[in-house]
């Protein structure tokens, strides 16, 4: 019989757990702030399409901290001050307004709103100091309002009094600010009992992760970790306690069913990580299925997935299908996501046009059906003739901020297109396995240990912060082992504290891969778990707790943190860039560079461009205080194409200036025109249209579509050599004795 083509959506919503145990108090209000953005729209936005079925994950640590707000206990530092009256704010309270009331996405959050915009422009353009100095009690009082009326969702602005602040847009009282308070717990009010109704009808499935969000595999043996990689660098003390994970999945079960009703089905591993070792448990504790990432699967089954020019897997029946898991303590069924379909729009469709992004997505899927059509037995067939289940999971609250109306349009676009589209059907997972039992299986210990990052563990271990992180949680764990009279039932604190500690946001935060401005916050709330675990137990703290897991300094160089979207403007936006790779040049070695007019280089990608940013000194000028001219050399280790030398005249024969290049783009930085060029056969260079932007002010920006590179495909790495001249002349070239490394999404 003919069928669609199914896709199962699944929205990962997860937090941290913010709250001190030692003072009782939520140190950040992301819970809060989120709760009224992102997590009761997305089902309410999907409930007026009620053919379309999704999968939500809501993690326990989320839902317990969600109902602190909704009971009022729950009051973090941003929240305290924003109910103070204005007048009574001390000098560092209004410095810590200044400091934090404009976390947000300025393009999504703070520009739509004349108020809100006109403030940060002050602070923006004058400085902090200069707000302290001139600002009035309004003014705090209006900042205070707008940081929280701008993370209210735009589906509720529709609700009178919400429409009278929008509409008014100054002018708020304290009464005005204690009400946008009292709307927020409104809004997280509704949030599991919309999802409990969703559920009972249907169209959603709820889902859980394991109860604080742990990486489980590591809790089983932090030796896994060099399963992915044999040579990681491991903690000193090796965690191994197995035994904990049974009651992470009990406690996480207990929590879904007193606010579900029923037993959840679906499990959603902790950064999509799984291993040989915790299935038993999985399978023990009543689960039917799981979810991971294409690498996991690719690992496991000796398989990279390669994808065509437009990104589509040339190997569709291998990942677009459930698998059987078979234990001794009875089967499991995992579905592995498309990794590119997920990261779309996750972090790069915000970029786009809502309704273009919504049929890129739409076409990338028929695109999947076309190809399983080809392949299948009567190729000139018009439907599929095997039931095929196209996963697509990713956080469901993070991406919003940078989308137009908190994503918005591009979801209602998106599921207009779907709920006409003849030939694709969404469903949740086990709707989908209800009817379609797997019907290949992977041996249970044959199931690769990794995660979503890189199919390894390295986001969370192998670092040395991340390891010493490790040690001590470790030697927490130990101790409490030597208290067998500490119980769940006699010392809760104890066991709640290691719990927390367990949690895998801590570890991603430390060290090389992941920075924010709140790394330090996230270090001290680590160690205060830890803390109030041996003050539960009655055993002195570790001095070592203390202090910080690593120092939290200065800025120097990074690798790219995540995709990045710029408008490229030569303004360098600090929110726009503050996730991209980072080389610092001012001050390094050699001739130019000892008092270099350049001072830093950005670069990042997403699933359109490549980008480039050029920090200079105050006042630099091209064509005086540095070269006129910038020469983009590409570099292709390990993929046979035409080559040639780079076109410049005079240039030092040392690497990397000798190597030969496929793609070159030159750069008049006087005039900000450029041209680009291919190389052909007989090491000669063709010239080609370019697509590139180039934008040069307070600096230079620049971005390079991936369409011009041609021959580019995903998952290729690419090498990036930067070279300035005057009339084609070699002058220097940046970075210095390095290459920058481009990973093509």
């Amino acid at each position: 019989m003919p069928y669609p083509l199914y896709v199962a959506f699944i929205w990962h919503q997860h937090q941290p757990l913010y709250k001190s145990r030692l003072d009782n108090q939520y140190h950040l209000p992301w819970v809060r702030l989120h709760g009224t953005k992102d997590y009761l729209d997305l089902v309410l936005l999907l409930e007026r399409y009620p053919k379309l079925h999704q999968t939500v994950n809501l993690v326990p640590s989320l839902i317990l901290q969600l109902e602190d707000y909704v009971a009022g206990t729950a009051f973090d530092p941003y929240l305290s001050v924003a109910l103070l009256p204005t007048e009574s704010l001390s000098w560092e309270q209004r410095q810590f307004v200044l400091e934090h009331f404009f976390d947000a996405h300025h393009r999504t959050l703070i520009d739509p709103h004349p108020r809100y915009a006109e403030l940060y422009s002050q602070r923006q353009e004058k400085g902090e100091a200069w707000c302290l100095n001139h600002w009035q009690p309004q003014d705090y009082s209006d900042l205070m309002a707008w940081h929280n009326l701008a993370w209210i969702d735009p589906l509720f602005w529709d609700e009178a009094e919400i429409a009278e602040w929008l509409e008014r847009g100054r002018g708020f009282t304290l009464s005005d600010r204690q009400r946008i308070y009292s709307k927020q717990r409104e809004i997280i009010s509704r949030i599991i009992p919309q999802h409990r109704q969703m559920q009972e009808t249907g169209q959603i499935e709820v889902t859980t992760t394991p109860y604080t969000h742990p990486i489980l595999p590591l809790l089983a043996d932090t030796n896994t970790g060099r399963i992915a990689v044999p040579q990681m660098k491991l903690p000193e003390l090796r965690f191994q306690w197995p035994e904990d994970i049974p009651r992470h999945l009990s406690k996480a079960k207990q929590v879904y069913r007193e606010r579900f009703g029923c037993e959840p089905r679906g499990l959603w591993p902790s950064e999509q990580s799984v291993s040989p070792a915790i299935l038993p448990d999985v399978a023990a504790a009543g689960f039917e299925w799981l979810c991971s990432d294409e690498a996991v699967l690719g690992w496991t089954i000796d398989q990279f997935f390669h994808r065509d020019a437009t990104g589509t897997v040339q190997e569709p029946e291998l990942l677009y299908r459930p698998y059987r898991l078979e234990t001794a303590q009875g089967n499991l069924s995992i579905v592995f996501r498309d990794h590119r379909l997920s990261d779309l729009i996750g972090f790069s469709y915000s970029a786009m046009e809502p309704r273009r992004a919504a049929t890129d997505l739409v076409g990338q899927l028929e695109a999947i059906a076309r190809t399983l059509k080809s392949r299948q037995s009567v190729p000139s067939g018009t439907a599929l003739e095997h039931p095929w289940l196209v996963t697509i999971a990713l956080d469901g609250e993070n991406c919003w901020e940078f989308y137009e109306q908190d994503g918005k349009p591009f979801l209602e676009n998106l599921y207009q297109i779907l709920s006409e589209h003849p030939m694709l059907q969404l469903v949740t997972v086990s709707e989908f396995l209800d009817r379609f039992p797997p019907t290949e299986t992977l041996r249970a210990n044959d199931l690769h240990s990794g995660s979503w990052v890189d199919g390894s563990f390295t986001t969370w271990i192998g670092d040395p912060a991340k390891n010493r992180a490790w040690d001590l949680l470790t030697q927490a764990r130990q101790v409490l082992a030597r208290h067998p009279e500490a119980t769940e039932e006699t010392n809760p604190d104890a066991w709640e504290a290691l719990y927390a500690a367990e949690g895998s946001d801590w570890f991603w935060w430390f060290g090389e891969g992941h920075s924010s401005n709140q790394d330090a916050m996230f270090d001290q709330l680590f160690r205060e778990h830890l803390a109030s675990l041996y003050q539960a137990l009655n055993e002195p703290i570790p001095p070592e707790l203390r202090q910080a897991v690593e120092p939290h300094f200065g800025d120097g160089d990074r690798s790219p943190q995540n995709f990045i979207h710029p408008v490229i403007d030569g303004q360098g936006d600090e929110q726009d860039w503050n996730q991209a790779g980072r080389i610092e040049i001012g001050g390094a070695k050699g001739t130019m560079h000892r008092s270099s007019p350049i001072q830093r280089l950005w670069y990042g990608v997403d699933h359109l461009n490549f980008y480039l940013r050029l920090d200079f000194k105050t006042g630099a000028k091209p064509g005086v205080d540095f070269p006129s001219e910038l020469h983009l050399l590409w570099f292709y280790p390990d993929h046979p194409m035409p080559l040639s030398p780079a076109p410049i005249a005079e240039l030092p024969e040392e690497s990397p200036l000798d190597y030969l290049f496929h793609h070159h783009l030159g750069i008049n930085l006087l005039t900000q025109s450029h041209w680009f060029q291919e190389a052909t056969e007989m090491y000669q260079w063709h010239s080609r249209l370019s697509r590139a932007q180039v934008a040069l002010d307070s600096c230079l920006e620049l971005a390079v579509p991936w369409a011009d590179l041609q021959l580019v495909e995903p998952d290729w790495s690419l090498r990036l050599v930067l070279i300035l001249a005057d009339e084609g002349r070699y002058i220097d070239y940046l970075p210095e004795k390095a290459l920058i490394p481009v990973n093509v999404p």
